[in-house]
């Protein structure tokens, strides 16, 4: 099973999130995760939160919320005790993992799906740990749209419009990305694994869960000068992250 772990990047990635996150986690993402866990009260609240990084959820969270983050990266995961006092430790997500603690509230998993070779043992982690009728809540980059160098965006003069081109979708793939291109070959990569939106329905099934719930983020930026009104218009209608709800029954 290959190495995905950010340990090799973990300076760049720590890097762009910093202590509050990278904009679109300040502006998006964290806002719509409190706001399904404030959906998703339970008594006695204490999160799971897998493939945490360098814990930037757990910043955020309400006082009073208790939190475990994981990850495979040492560097991340000494990066996020840095910042906070919550709990951390480190764990390579791809192999099963038994916690003597099985009664978390929610658990999480926010833009690290798709750089897990094998998420089955993730999912199933999850799930054994969580009490019954909680939530298990995934954030991915959106598996329809944002193919890494299978989709691109284009401008149809004729109709003055911005429109989204994908390449490729149903066939999984495995891409290598460079965290830093102007080095060229000399950059370190990470790699993204695509998949169809079925496949992780799939993998939620065999691990246990079922599907309560699918939103479609978009992006907030507005855009200046004589293309404004056709790029503001594509952004609200090719969101950039998809969010999954599972569910333990």
């Amino acid at each position: 099973m290959m190495d995905t772990s950010w340990e090799t990047s973990s300076s760049w990635y720590d890097k762009i999130v910093g202590a509050k996150g990278h904009y679109y986690h300040q502006q998006v993402i964290i806002p719509g995760v409190l706001r399904l866990l404030e959906r998703e009260k339970k008594a006695q609240p204490h999160i799971l939160d897998l493939a945490c990084g360098q814990g930037v959820l757990a910043r955020h969270l309400p006082k009073g919320m208790k939190y475990l983050g994981i990850d495979a990266s040492e560097s991340l995961i000494n990066s996020a005790k840095s910042y906070t006092s919550h709990s951390f430790f480190m764990h390579d997500l791809a192999h099963p993992l038994d916690l003597p603690y099985k009664e978390f509230s929610h658990a999480t998993c926010i833009l690290a799906i798709q750089n897990l070779s094998n998420l089955l043992p993730l999912f199933r982690t999850a799930f054994s740990h969580l009490r019954k009728a909680s939530p298990f809540i995934i954030v991915l980059n959106h598996p329809c749209f944002r193919i890494p160098r299978q989709s691109s965006w284009g401008i149809d003069e004729q109709k003055k419009l911005q429109y989204r081109r994908i390449d490729r979708y149903m066939t999984p793939l495995k891409i290598p990305i460079q965290t830093t291109p102007s080095k060229h070959e000399q950059s370190e990569t990470t790699t993204s694994f695509h998949h169809p939106l079925s496949f992780y329905t799939v993998q939620l099934k065999a691990a246990g869960f079922t599907l309560d719930l699918i939103e479609e983020w978009c992006s907030d930026k507005k855009s200046a000068g004589k293309t404004a009104a056709m790029e503001n218009r594509s952004r609200q209608e090719f969101p950039l992250f998809m969010t999954l709800v599972a569910r333990k029954p």
